[in-house]
């Protein structure tokens, strides 16, 4: 019997969409290249058995503040989101480290004469973090529910997204505190696009704060294909898709794909204006990811940083904005942004006496095929000497080679493209409904798509409901929270 719904790709996109449809009442069947299913949140135990070690996506914002997860309810299912004192810290390379606690009073009360700065940033934000959260998450489509958000956002990144930024903070704790999480839109700083980043992430670092998950990020993954298959949905993996023509008949087909995979794999079908857009989409630098099995947590010489599961290094504001403006010129630098994570700070579980992971990636040119390993090593060591003597083994993956582990990442871009304003909003091409393809019952899902990447779900949640829409005529999304399945699958049930 056929399926309803096709989705190719189980990332967090092409499992939140297999949940919208499978709750709807609709038969789904998911493909997956690679043996396990999750995308971005696969976990695997590296070098010793009992140690997990996050492949790619390890710290989880999004998924507390998503409306998607949210309604999903994670911690209903089993899944633990655990939380450090700090929810990140960045070091500087003389003075003390910028610490950005859950807490804004301590925060604040760090940061001398900053405090009261980084007070009258966040604190409005924190007031209004729903708006700002449904605001930057809807997929620019959503009427606003609270309309102060963007005009604090519009104040904020304008503020905050030009060189004139510099000049918004006295200490260079502060400066630097702000701007590691700008970065993390892996892109030119200072920029509109970054600054958004900056004030999403930071105002969250203060609210429902930056979760590890107990165990690791599989466990997201593994609650939603619970539910999936729960209401019938099955998994195909192993299965890597060259062709639409491979796939079952079926009513709608939903791509968790990069735009460079959607032209392949629809090559002829495409009219020549979108498959032009395509080719011409922009991919970002490339995140070069390491792993370690190390003896201890890192010897920080500031000890305050061992406070927070999240660590930026990338020295002071100035250091940031040429490295990071170098890198998006496709240019290696010796010096580059690198973000650390020992995530048994939060999730003690994870390690063992004399054993436990350490998780980091570096920003490089996209298509950098340098081995990372060194390069990330040399900049812990920098701000936590003899690092290097507690590391029992290392893995590294070139920015190059992240494209063959998932193909979303195209030249090593975790985040399916480039974020700049124009590609926040026309992802991945200017059309009224970005998630239809133009080919009939076929839709994108993945982060090419709004509101863009992250461990969010949103994508693929807006594709399925364009899709239940358009090709189900179901109108409504339907509820997303834990309950049984029922017995009654119809169509007509499904109407009513």
């Amino acid at each position: 019997m056929s399926p309803d719904a096709v989705i190719v790709g189980t990332g967090p996109n092409g499992l939140a969409a297999g949940v919208t449809l499978a709750r709807a009442g609709l038969s789904v069947a998911l493909y997956e290249a690679r043996d396990t299913i999750g995308g971005g949140l696969r976990t695997e135990a590296l070098f010793d058995s009992d140690i997990p070690h996050d492949i790619c996506a390890a710290v989880h914002p999004m998924a507390l503040a998503s409306p998607f997860f949210r309604e999903f309810e994670l911690t209903q299912r089993g899944v633990q989101m655990l939380h450090s004192p700090a929810s990140y810290a960045h070091p500087l390379p003389h003075g003390a480290a910028g610490i950005a606690y859950r807490d804004l009073d301590a925060t604040c009360a760090g940061l001398g004469i900053d405090g009261p700065r980084w007070r009258s940033l966040m604190q409005p934000l924190l007031d209004h973090s729903d708006g700002i959260v449904s605001l930057l998450l809807s997929g620019h489509r959503a009427l606003l529910r609270d309309p102060i958000a963007p005009l604090l956002l519009a104040r904020d990144v304008l503020g905050h997204g030009t060189r004139l930024s510099a000049a918004r903070f006295a200490t260079q704790q502060a400066r630097a505190l702000l701007t590691g999480v700008a970065a993390h839109a892996v892109g030119r700083l200072p920029s509109l696009a970054s600054a958004a980043v900056a004030m999403l992430l930071g105002h969250l670092a203060h609210g429902s704060g930056w979760p590890v998950v107990g165990g690791g990020s599989a466990r997201i993954a593994d609650a939603l294909a619970a539910e999936i298959t729960a209401r019938g949905g099955t998994f195909h993996t192993g299965h890597l898709v060259s062709d639409l023509a491979e796939l079952p008949r079926t009513t709608a087909v939903l791509l968790d794909v990069s735009p460079k995979t959607l032209a392949r794999i629809t090559a002829g079908r495409l009219p020549t204006a979108y498959e032009r857009a395509l080719t011409r989409y922009r991919y970002g630098p490339g995140a070069a990811k390491a792993d370690f099995l190390v003896t201890e947590p890192i010897p920080w010489a500031d000890s305050t940083v061992g406070q927070a599961t999240t660590v930026h290094l990338g020295g002071t504001q100035a250091h940031m904005i040429r490295t990071e403006t170098a890198t998006a010129a496709g240019i290696l630098t010796d010096e580059p942004f690198v973000l650390v994570v020992d995530p048994a700070i939060a999730d003690p579980g994870r390690a063992r006496p004399d054993k436990r992971p350490i998780w980091a990636y570096a920003h490089v040119p996209n298509g950098d095929t340098t081995d990372p390993v060194e390069l990330i090593s040399a900049r812990i060591e920098q701000y936590a000497p003899g690092f290097r003597d507690t590391v029992i083994a290392g893995r590294g993956i070139p920015a190059a080679a992240y494209e063959t582990y998932n193909p979303n990442y195209v030249g090593g871009d975790i985040g399916t493209g480039a974020m700049t304003i124009r590609q926040s909003l026309l992802r991945p091409a200017p059309r009224l409904n970005p998630y239809r393809v133009p080919i009939p019952g076929v839709y994108l899902s993945s982060a090419a798509t709004p509101p863009g990447p992250g461990v969010h779900g949103m994508s693929g949640y807006y594709a399925a409901c364009a899709a239940l829409r358009r090709e189900f005529g179901i109108p409504v999304p339907p509820p997303l929270g834990p309950e049984p399945p029922t017995a009654d699958r119809s169509r007509s049930r499904r109407l009513l």
